[in-house]
């Protein structure tokens, strides 16, 4: 099979545990596109969050893609045209505000290149900040803060209590809103129906190909839907359980260059 194009989560996956890209999985990546095939960038993390790697990885020359906020937007990142955007409805913004009171979690949002939230001294807000390379901004109030639409909200805190957590607001929300953790300390809210896969289909069709076209790699809760969706679905070697037993292979850790030992073994 030839495939066309590789999609690759961020975090546990294109990166090592220190966060870089190492040496060797970028000289794959690079030569993978030399051979003309589309790199596409998919993480939980807003677009300014994937920027520096997608730099990196000059996807801008080889007219490769970004897939951000578990894919509310994605963006031709050569021309920087976004081909698919969808926000959570502003009503909504309100709700959720109440109901990350009414559990004592943090919430933030995007705004700008600026994570927004109440709460900045908090050990996971902190993280989100550190992953993204985003200044923290204080408000003091979050809900009139957030006047420009924003393709998600996230809360955070301890895993055991925000895995009850979840159960919770995906029963207050569920029926309009997408409510699942992409670590066990962020419980991403999204608009309705979007997930990696969701998006990734879009963006297939913008490509005029078709899922066999396509490989994609992960390691969290959140890439469960692009790797069941994908004509090769890849797991990670430190892929959360789940990941792996739905996997179609199952790689090297992302400590071992798992995504070159992918690329060497199914695109050369």
């Amino acid at each position: 099979m030839s495939y066309k194009v590789l999609v690759l989560d961020i975090d546990g996956t294109l990166t090592n545990s220190k966060k870089k890209i190492t040496a060797n999985t970028k000289n794959a990546l690079l030569n993978a596109q030399k051979k003309g095939v589309k790199v596409v960038l998919a993480s939980g993390r807003p677009t300014q969050g994937i920027k520096p790697f997608a730099d990196e990885l000059e996807l801008a020359r080889f007219g490769g893609y970004v897939l951000s906020f578990n894919g509310a937007v994605v963006t031709n990142y050569e021309t920087k045209e976004e081909i698919y955007r969808k926000e959570l409805p502003m009503e909504e913004v309100s709700s959720l505000y109440d109901a990350s009171k009414k559990y004592g979690l943090p919430i933030l949002s995007y705004q700008g290149d600026d994570i927004v939230t109440e709460i900045v001294d908090d050990e996971y807000v902190e993280i989100e900040a550190r992953i993204n390379q985003m200044p923290v901004r204080k408000v003091d109030n979050f809900v009139e803060t957030v006047v420009d639409p924003v393709p998600k909200c996230l809360m955070v805190g301890e895993g055991d209590y925000l895995a009850k957590v979840e159960k919770e607001v995906n029963a207050a929300f569920g029926d309009r809103l997408n409510v699942y953790r992409s670590e066990p300390f962020f419980l991403e809210i999204m608009p309705q129906n979007i997930d990696k896969a969701y998006s990734l289909g879009k963006l297939l069709a913008h490509l005029g190909m078709s899922k066999e076209d396509m490989i994609a790699c992960g390691d969290g809760f959140n890439d469960l839907s692009m790797i069941k969706y994908a004509g090769l679905g890849v797991a990670m070697g430190n892929a959360q359980p789940i990941v792996k037993e739905h996997a179609d292979y199952v790689t090297l850790t992302n400590d071992e260059d798992g995504v070159a030992s992918v690329v060497n073994e199914f695109i050369f």
